[in-house]
């Protein structure tokens, strides 16, 4: 198997895959795959959660990454390697650099979380800060590249890459040896075409489905065009899937080997997050969590067993609140109400005895007494609270137009 920079175009084979995971034997770690009772219940058959958020660096990016510089030729691998990246492509080409002793370099956005930007620095990576948005990095990226000779890695768009991605397919069949469907994340398609070449090779009749956030996907259009095309200005708190445009290598694969490619919502990428987090007791970031979401949006759609891919677990901690509050929220489990009432003293204490009486627990209160939009001997008062469910958001709000608030949008 040739791992040159010249066959960037190359078709990827069940045999590079299996290279790939002798490559790897020592660097990554064959990732556990947890059972999940709530989401079998849910389903009607097993569903196993192949658990890629506890791999080295958090991700399944470590393997691609690796594979693809340990196959440098020696004056490449002297010339360095560069990286653009939000986060789990950083830290993969970070640490892979790292353990193979190549330096690497990685311009990530300026906006960046912080805990992304330390931990890529912590695997020997030099960070550097350039660009608002990913494209802007990319091009910073690109522009090093052509400037000092250093190989750009490709997060997603060579076969290298997706041979290493492809890993995570053996594995599963090593571990499920009767999956039925497969069900994976999809930004660029370097992980699900991974997969779909390990896989159908070896079982032509597992389902492998795709899922996109409904606001940055790509995929679906690309695919009823038959080439790549771009979509513009994608936004999703799954960063992590948040990609513009398919790779030219790994659309090719998948819609050859893929059979379907979803989209699920911005509530359903929460409330999935939430329930990994609760019931599998697993952290894993929005775009980790997307085979989830797909499972609750249309869990009688998927021929048993299933394997549900969670690919990452790094999300920063500000986002992780967030989301959370998103995902509750979601679940009516979370209510924000903002109402106006008469300023006299005990009238906020007053309200709250309404709360307590409706069982709601009240999380922040925000108080406003001095406001032009407020009249001589109003207050405007913003609740959020605990709730108990949807139903339980309509008798807090009914409890409040009984008590004579009015509840505003």
């Amino acid at each position: 198997m040739s791992y040159g920079t010249a066959d960037s175009l190359r078709p990827v084979t069940l045999d590079d895959v299996r290279g790939a995971q002798k490559m790897l034997t020592g660097v990554a770690r064959a990732t556990a795959m947890e059972g999940s009772r709530h989401l079998s219940q849910l389903v009607g058959s097993p569903v196993h959660l192949k658990c890629e958020n506890l791999q080295r660096t958090g991700s399944f990016k470590l393997r691609g990454a690796y594979v693809r510089i340990a196959g440098l030729l020696p004056e490449e691998r002297a010339a360095g390697v560069v990286a653009a990246s939000a986060g789990n492509h950083a830290q993969g080409v970070a640490l892979a650099s790292s353990l193979l002793g190549v330096h690497a370099t990685v311009f990530m956005p300026v906006g960046a979380p912080l805990p992304k930007i330390s931990a890529t620095r912590h695997y020997g990576a030099e960070v550097r800060l350039h660009g608002q948005v990913v494209d802007e990095t990319l091009a910073a990226a690109q522009e090093h590249a052509a400037e000092t000779g250093a190989v750009f890695i490709h997060p997603f768009d060579h076969p290298d890459v997706i041979a290493g991605q492809g890993t995570v397919g053996l594995e599963i069949l090593d571990q499920c040896p009767e999956v039925g469907t497969i069900v994976v994340g999809v930004g660029g398609g370097g992980l699900a075409a991974g997969i779909a070449v390990a896989v159908k090779a070896i079982r032509p009749d597992v389902r492998i489905v795709g899922v996109q956030a409904a606001t940055a996907a790509a995929y679906p259009p690309s695919l009823a065009a038959g080439h790549p095309v771009t979509v513009a200005n994608p936004a999703t708190m799954a960063d992590g899937i948040k990609v513009g445009r398919p790779g030219d290598v790994p659309f090719a694969i998948v819609r050859d080997l893929v059979d379907e490619v979803r989209t699920v919502g911005e509530d359903q990428l929460s409330a999935a997050l939430l329930l990994c987090l609760e019931r599998a007791k697993l952290v894993v970031e929005p775009a980790g969590a997307s085979p989830v979401a797909a499972l609750l949006a249309e869990p009688g759609s998927f021929a048993g067993p299933v394997v549900a891919v969670l690919s990452g677990g790094n999300v920063d901690p500000v986002l992780l609140q967030r989301v959370l509050r998103h995902g509750m929220s979601a679940q009516g489990r979370y209510l924000a109400v903002r109402l106006r009432l008469t300023d006299r003293p005990g009238a906020l204490a007053t309200l709250l005895g309404v709360l307590s009486a409706a069982d709601a627990n009240v999380l922040d209160v925000s108080h406003v007494r001095t406001d032009p939009r407020l009249g001589l001997s109003e207050a405007e008062v913003e609740l959020h609270l605990e709730t108990k469910g949807p139903a339980h958001c309509t008798e807090v709000g009914r409890a409040l137009r009984e008590a004579g608030y009015t509840v505003m949008d």
